[in-house]
């Protein structure tokens, strides 16, 4: 038998061993293909996706003819295709218009949404939207407002207001290859984002009949109710937990909660889901079996699964319906509906199901942390308890047996999901899990089921009994969080990875839980490259923001600012990204005089004379007044072409990469052409200077 027969058969062998776990394999590929499609920097033709439809097909086609050995081959890679064409006509279905320019005027819609923008001002966001001056086929479908004004009305769900605003588009990486705010915002349908400072004013008010609004009305009013009953930070993290509006939580308790690890539970997700149905699976099942009659001839198991799915579906329109309650939501569907046929409702395999088809409803939901984070989690969880089945745990105490599970629990949540948090947010908390050892069990045994209780008495007006309850606990884990956060060493900073860094340790995750046979252990392999990879990655050693506001430069005691006050959302993930937990005004006292200089307004540019080659100078105005100087200028005109830069130290001077080379012309970028302006795209690489700072 010749080498290729061989490996024909070794092939087989491998893939024959597999059986039963294929199908985990199905959100795998699908998410290979839906990262594909995301990493592109240029948007594919019709034509590539018809071509893509063909070969798709041919394959599916390919498989039934096939050897039992190349089938699987062939569905994995039509499903890598699939899941490349699944994210492309996502990215087309909800186009909308972007606002092109910087927007001062009067601007008009309908509140869809209501939160807290990171300066904790209230924000709106408004469909239905009208623009002064501005061509209905050019104006968003949607934008968002801070309201930073006066008294005015107070914002209601539906109600359609106007202000006077400053909108501009949404803004690209505040960095090359940082956090693409654009691809949000397009996925999100937002057209333009702003804020005001004159007082709102209602223009009409919320009409009845739209089955959207109405829930949101409900919401609001629910949320209005509870931060009543309780108030403060208590009552804003219960209104949190049940409707999904954070309005009312003060900046130091998120803080304190993120400091902690203990953020997560303000998002309605795996956790709040899994907890609720549980609760509601678990008295329903109570009851029907208090009665012989029920519990000796009905299908007590499916009758409750199914009023817990109810109880879910309710839970989820209460709490707004956003990604993360809907990812928990069909991850507990496919539980429940598990169950109700008698199937295992916890197994790897329903997890599969479950991100296939949040892979397929929301693609976008691939390349962000929630998404992540909570399948990750999911992921490990299951697989570690499935491999303590094999265990036999009879020497241990009754009593001890849930206090071991919550602390497994924990430990593997924390484990699987701190390098996908650190990626994101560049953060460790170093005692979460004593945070979440003292908070995730009351949860469970305390807020979710007063919960359940205060909705049940809501009809009879006795909800206050299940809220103070409710409170109690909540009470206590933001007690344990302000603790934990005040700790010394809470919180540490790590450098963000490169781009390879989490599909690689993700890939290898997945080998490590789901293959089977001694391939397996080429996961860790693959891990421990990646955070090899992730150590030994550097950051830029000069940043210039996209406007030329800000320009951070690297130094040996972390980055220099060049302010201490202005584009402070920049700095913050600078520093970020650099694992640098200064805040901006100690890190704008490094800032010297050097072959860097930054221009800061009409004087200090019109005040300045000359430069020599190696200098970069940076100005947050045009520089047109400087002429053709020898050393290299970066003023807004040309900056708008480039997005951000970040120059890295090479030994014959600099490198540069700009924010539009690696995000590349795609469907939710914006740049303006290279014909818009006198500078052209050949100058932007021209940076090659003797000296460095």
């Amino acid at each position: 038998m010749g080498l290729w027969g061989r490996s024909i058969e070794i092939l087989d062998a491998v893939l024959l061993a597999q059986r039963g776990t294929l199908i985990c394999w199905v959100p795998v590929c699908l998410a290979c293909g839906i990262g594909t499609y995301f990493t592109l920097t240029s948007e594919p033709t019709a034509a590539a996706f018809v071509y893509l439809a063909a070969a798709v097909c041919a394959l599916l086609l390919a498989a039934r003819a096939l050897p039992e050995a190349g089938a699987p081959i062939a569905m994995a890679i039509a499903l890598v295709l699939a899941g490349f064409m699944v994210a492309g006509l996502r990215a087309h279905s909800v186009a909308g218009p972007v606002l092109g320019w910087r927007y001062y005027g009067a601007v008009e819609g309908r509140i869809v949404a209501m939160d807290r923008s990171q300066s904790d001002a209230l924000r709106l966001t408004l469909d239905q939207v009208r623009l002064d001056r501005v061509a209905p086929e050019r104006t968003p479908g949607r934008v968002r407002i801070s309201l930073h004004g006066g008294p005015g009305i107070t914002p209601e769900p539906g109600l359609r207001v106007m202000t006077t605003a400053h909108l501009s588009p949404p803004a690209g990486p505040v960095e090359p290859g940082g956090f693409d705010f654009q691809r949000h915002a397009w996925f999100a349908r937002l057209g333009a984002v702003g804020y005001t400072r004159v007082p709102l004013m209602g223009v009409a008010e919320a009409r009845e009949g739209h089955a959207g609004l109405a829930v949101f009305r409900i919401r609001m009013a629910a949320s209005t109710h509870i931060q009543h009953k309780l108030g403060g930070d208590i009552g804003g993290f219960a209104a949190a937990i049940t409707t999904g509006d954070r309005s009312a939580i003060s900046q130091s308790a998120l803080e304190a909660l993120r400091a902690s690890n203990l953020a997560h539970l303000l998002a309605i997700s795996g956790l709040h889901m899994g907890l609720l149905t549980a609760v509601v699976l678990g008295a329903l099942r109570l009851m029907l079996a208090a009665h012989p009659v029920t519990a000796l001839r009905w299908p007590t198991k499916a009758i409750a699964a199914c009023g817990a799915l109810l109880a879910a579906t309710g839970y989820l329109a209460l709490s707004g319906g956003n990604v993360a309650t809907e990812r928990a939501f069909i991850m507990v569907a496919v539980a429940l509906g598990a169950l109700m046929i008698g199937r295992r409702a916890i197994s790897l395999r329903a997890v599969a199901v479950a991100a296939t088809l949040v892979l397929l409803l929301r693609p976008e939901a691939l390349m962000g942390p929630g998404f992540q984070m909570s399948f990750a989690a999911t992921t490990a969880l299951v697989a570690v308890f499935g491999w303590m089945r094999r265990f036999d745990l009879a020497w241990m105490p009754g009593w001890l047996k849930p206090v071991f599970a919550v602390f497994v629990s924990s430990a593997v949540a924390g484990i699987a999901t701190a390098p996908i948090a650190a990626a994101h947010f560049n953060a460790i908390a170093h005692f979460g899990l004593i945070a979440n050892l003292l908070s995730v069990p009351l949860m469970g045994v305390l807020v979710i089921p007063a919960a359940v209780v205060a909705l049940v008495l809501v009809p009879f007006g006795a909800e206050a009994l299940g809220l103070w309850a409710m409170g109690l606990g909540l009470r206590w884990i933001l007690g344990v969080a302000h603790w934990v956060a005040g700790l010394d060493g809470a919180r540490g900073y790590v450098m963000g990875p490169g781009p390879w860094v989490l599909p690689l340790l993700s890939l290898g995750f997945l080998a490590l839980v789901l293959w089977k046979g001694r391939l397996r252990w080429g996961g860790a392999l693959a891990m421990g490259m990646a955070f090899f990879l992730w150590q030994g990655g550097s950051r830029p050693s000069v940043l210039i923001s996209d406007t030329g506001s800000l320009v951070g430069v690297m130094t040996p005691t972390g980055r220099a600012l060049s302010k201490d006050k202005a584009a402070g959302f920049i700095a913050r993930n600078w520093l970020e990204n650099d694992g640098d937990g200064a805040g901006q005004v100690r890190a704008a006292g490094r800032w010297s005089a050097g072959d860097v200089i930054h221009l800061s307004g009409k004087r200090r540019v019109a005040a300045f004379t000359s430069c020599v080659p190696g200098q970069i100078v940076v100005a947050s105005v045009p520089a047109t007044a400087l002429g053709q100087p020898p050393c290299d200028v970066f003023d807004p005109a040309r900056l708008k072409h480039t997005g951000a830069i970040a120059l890295f130290a090479a030994k014959d001077g600099w490198q540069m990469t700009t924010a539009r080379e690696r995000a590349g012309d795609r469907l939710w970028t914006h740049w303006p052409a290279a014909s818009d302006d006198a500078d052209t795209r050949v100058q932007y690489v021209r940076i090659n200077p003797t000296r460095r700072p």
